[in-house]
């Protein structure tokens, strides 16, 4: 019960604090919350979490130490690493709707839930970037404004494109 109180009180105060950038204690206000309150994330240095963050409910969302999360970002579910960098507009998405019978609409078929993004550490994703269910972006990838990562990334990897495509190894 605690929890879902706690999330309320994310999404009717807390979100709507000023962006960084115009107010330096909105974010320590936000970290502190989501480290003491919520309990998904690490304190770390230079640690920033933005305004307007949709974070799904408890058990769904882990956010590593020292993470730049910009504004407007939509976590479904995912685990992240440490130092990570996500732009602004980025989508990690968990679940997806069930679409393999045609002969009743898809909105009565169901979701496939809880199949968790995975974002290992020191790993940048641009702005507007979108991660399907289930992939693993690897340690120090980079990835590309606007990519749709429907596959995992591995480990130093720059990828970028609709869907994402390897570009070349950081390595």
């Amino acid at each position: 019960m605690f929890k879902k109180i706690a999330y309320t009180f994310y999404y009717i105060f807390i979100t709507y604090l000023p962006n960084y950038r115009y107010l330096k204690i909105a974010n320590s206000i936000r970290v502190w919350y989501m480290v003491h309150v919520l309990g998904i994330m690490k304190k770390g240095e230079n640690t920033r979490f933005e305004n307007h963050i949709y974070i799904s409910g408890p058990g769904r969302v882990s956010i590593g130490k020292s993470c730049q999360i910009n504004e407007h970002v939509f976590i479904q579910g995912a685990i992240i690493g440490d130092y990570v960098m996500i732009a602004p507009h980025v989508s990690l998405i968990a679940n997806m709707h069930k679409s393999s019978r045609t002969d009743i609409p898809m909105v009565m078929q169901g979701k496939i839930e809880g199949n968790k993004v995975i974002i290992e550490d020191d790993v940048w994703l641009g702005r507007n970037v979108t991660v399907m269910p289930g992939v693993r972006i690897g340690k120090g990838s980079i990835i590309a404004a606007g990519a749709v990562v429907t596959k995992d990334v591995p480990e130093y990897s720059i990828a970028g494109g609709v869907p994402a495509k390897i570009i070349k190894s950081r390595k």
